[in-house]
């Protein structure tokens, strides 16, 4: 799939969106939120899919808010409507039990830069830069922001990031822990794409069973993360990919988890058809 704003394939098990509106800086316009929101739910329902990688084409990763929805669509009404129907897709996408890789070429802007911390790893460019953006226009954080950054750098630095309408570099980014990877600009897709096929080669099973987890840690009691563990790991252990990594350790050979993986999935699919 794929239209001026958007270009959905799969390479592999990778699932590959890049947003491809390099005139309008990638800036999320009704069609490229309708388009992400689409890849999003087909992603979390082909088991085919192991992994995603969201990158961007052209000068920006994302440039936030689209100005032409935004001078339109401001109502109350309108604006708490396009916010419900973001917040779908974006729970999904930060509750996905599969890897998600970002690639941040360009500028990463309010909105884009929410986006972009929604995913699991970060790669970006040298050029790259994360900016807040929001205060310029007299707008809150939005896209996760609120959620995600304080998670990563803590409160008072984001607080002082966001309130400052602050930029950081890529090599910053990485020096906060935001990024996993900084690359020459011309090196980002391939490295950034390849290590999403790294960990589509993984057990994603136990990566979607530790998301779930994980992603519960900062709002819940140590007895209850310890709780979450007792209840994910008995899950973890039942899966074919669990079965695979712990024979191939003990035979010391490479397991195979995405051929696992299938056979799950095709057991699972002949008994619900008996």
């Amino acid at each position: 799939m794929s239209d001026q704003n958007i270009q959905i394939e799969k390479d592999g098990h990778v699932l590959v969106i890049r947003f491809t509106n390099d005139e309008m800086r990638n800036s999320l316009s009704p069609a490229m939120r309708d388009g992400l929101a689409n890849a999003i739910h087909e992603a979390a329902d082909d088991h085919t899919v192991r992994a995603l990688y969201i990158t961007g084409s052209g000068r920006s990763f994302c440039a936030g808010g689209d100005f032409d929805t935004l001078s339109k669509f401001n109502d109350s009404y309108s604006t708490h409507s396009r916010f419900r129907h973001m917040s779908a897709f974006l729970t999904q996408m930060i509750r996905m039990p599969k890897p998600i890789v970002m690639g941040v070429n360009g500028y990463a802007v309010g909105g884009g830069m929410g986006l972009a911390l929604a995913g699991d790893v970060i790669f970006a460019a040298e050029s790259a830069k994360f900016m807040a953006g929001f205060m310029r226009l007299g707008a809150m954080p939005d896209y996760g922001t609120m959620y995600s950054l304080p998670r990563l750098v803590g409160m008072a630095r984001a607080k002082n990031f966001l309130f400052s309408n602050g930029t950081w570099t890529a090599a910053y980014a990485l020096e906060m822990g935001i990024v996993a990877k900084v690359l020459p600009d011309d090196e980002l897709d391939g490295a950034a794409l390849a290590h999403a096929h790294v960990l589509a080669n993984g057990p994603i099973e136990a990566m979607g069973i530790t998301k779930m987890i994980m992603g519960r840690s900062f709002e819940q009691s140590a007895e209850s993360m310890l709780a979450f563990e007792s209840l994910g790991q008995p899950l973890a252990f039942r899966t074919e990919a669990f079965q695979e990594g712990f024979e191939a350790v003990k035979s010391k050979v490479e397991a195979n988890f995405p051929a696992a993986s299938d056979r799950e999935y095709w057991h699972k699919h002949l008994e619900r058809e008996d």
